[in-house]
């Protein structure tokens, strides 16, 4: 058997290399064991007991994340895992499913001082592994972050989208029904006889109300009241259709005495077609005016989609105006803004000159802190965000304060470690803070943060020249 798995143990690439007297000190020492296959290799929070290797079979690593089970990874034959010399590993953080029948060779973490003391050549190749498997791990974990904020921004996107775009489709259908009853009521409007002055009298009272349009500050039991009135003017002068016409000619703040010196302009057969004509072209205008505002809420939308990203720039520092950077991410964001009721106050400097930055990277600056501020509000009421800027000599300087809960003392020094989070699982990685820090520093600035029940400020500052 020793000869076996020393022979196991030599096909590892990390222990390719070692000395004979090393591998067989590692095959001495260790253990064997063995699993079936679906059996549990390890559990999630199990002390780790030292490395392991797979001689045969797979393990299958996996971590359950609210109602969700995650792939982490296979480990193959060959392949190492669990606690290496140096690692401040404890427990394992997710758990280990066998594959087919598996075999996996042991060393166990007491025996990592004489290791460390007399095989210093398989004490190095295991460190070595040991930091490729904590880089490869951070790439993953920052993919995953990435992902993850994509789904959010991406679900709020079409949340924000859902609305103008319904609203287009509604009105163009309405338009379209609208439009289709116009042949029979321009025949009635053209046996009209009356001179230019009266003509000219109804076009100016039409464009005088369209360019009023949502000017004025009437309560919506003043636009009902004013629609009561104009139905019973409607109906007093026989129109058929008095329901139809009193919400658009009321909506343009039409009232009765506006209609009243319609009439007197016009011959008594006459005034059934203007006042239908009249309500015509307002209703046009009105689907149009609503049509033109969701296009231009989808327009902007789309416009701070491609700033925000910058997708149209390369990964060079350019010329941006930080404000618009922090518009756009508030843009990306309204819909959790919107959920917790939260009240945005920018206090912005007028002075702030454009910065030379990476201008994707520092969105992400600002989508990070932002995020986690609402995140922190949830569920509370009275919500605030308040965001000011100020220009301190050569440098820019960005707070974000909110009045959630804030941060407990003793963890506010921890926040821009790499992979940790108060979060729940499936809701953060750990990483959103140590890629702001990062981001920072790759702008020669720095991130701060001051936190108490109530008030919690995050100060980034850097240098606007590059």
């Amino acid at each position: 058997m020793i000869h076996s798995l020393a022979d196991s143990l030599r096909s590892v690439p990390e222990f390719a290399g070692l000395p004979e007297e090393q591998l067989q000190w590692l095959v001495k020492k260790g253990e064997v064991k063995e699993f079936s296959d679906g059996e549990k290799v390890f559990s999630k929070g199990d002390i780790v007991p030292g490395f392991q290797v797979v001689i045969r079979g797979r393990i299958d690593i996996r971590l359950v994340r609210g109602n969700n089970q995650v792939n982490l990874g296979t480990y193959e034959p060959g392949e190492i895992l669990g606690k290496l010399p140096y690692s401040r590993m404890k427990a394992a953080a997710a758990e280990g499913i066998a594959l087919g029948e598996t075999v996996v060779f042991l060393l166990r973490e007491e025996f990592f001082p004489e290791m460390i003391t007399h095989c210093h050549q398989l004490t190095e190749v295991l460190v070595h592994n040991m930091t490729d498997r904590a880089r490869d791990f951070v790439k993953f974990q920052q993919q995953n972050d990435k992902m993850m904020a994509l789904g959010k921004l991406s679900a709020g996107l079409a949340h924000e989208l859902n609305n103008p775009s319904a609203a287009v489709v509604r009105s163009a259908q309405e338009l379209k029904k609208h439009l289709g009853g116009l042949p029979a009521r321009f025949k009635r409007v053209i046996k009209i006889k009356t001179t230019d002055e009266v003509v000219d009298k109804v076009n100016d009272f039409v464009f005088a109300k369209m360019a009023q349009a949502g000017k004025g500050q009437r309560t919506m039991m003043q636009k009902s009241a004013c629609e009561e009135e104009v139905i019973a003017w409607l109906e007093n002068e026989g129109f058929e259709n008095g329901y139809e016409l009193a919400e658009t000619l009321a909506e343009f703040d039409i009232s009765p005495a506006d209609l009243n010196t319609i009439k007197s302009w016009l011959l008594p057969p006459d005034v059934n077609p203007v006042v239908n004509w009249i309500t015509q072209v307002l209703t046009t205008e009105k689907l149009v005016s609503e049509i033109e505002e969701a296009s231009k809420r989808i327009n902007t939308l789309v416009t701070s989609i491609k700033g925000y990203t910058h997708m149209d720039q390369t990964a060079e520092r350019i010329q941006v105006n930080i404000h618009e950077g922090i518009r756009n991410t508030l843009t990306m964001l309204n819909h959790k803004i919107k959920r917790s009721q939260v009240k945005v106050s920018e206090r912005f400097a007028a002075d702030l000159p454009t910065a030379s930055v990476y201008a994707g990277p520092l969105n992400q600056v600002w989508t990070n802190i932002i995020d986690n501020a609402l995140d922190a509000m949830e569920g509370r009421p009275h919500n605030t965000l308040d965001i000011e800027t100020e220009r301190d000599r050569e440098f820019i300087n960005v707070t974000i304060t909110d009045n959630g809960p804030g941060i407990p003392a003793d963890i506010v020094d921890q926040i821009f470690d790499p992979f940790f989070t108060t979060k729940p699982i499936g809701k953060g990685t750990g990483l959103g803070l140590e890629v702001v820090r990062q981001i920072v520093h790759q702008h020669n600035g720095k991130v701060e943060v001051k936190s108490e029940p109530g008030k919690t400020t995050f100060k980034i500052c850097f240098p606007w020249a590059g």
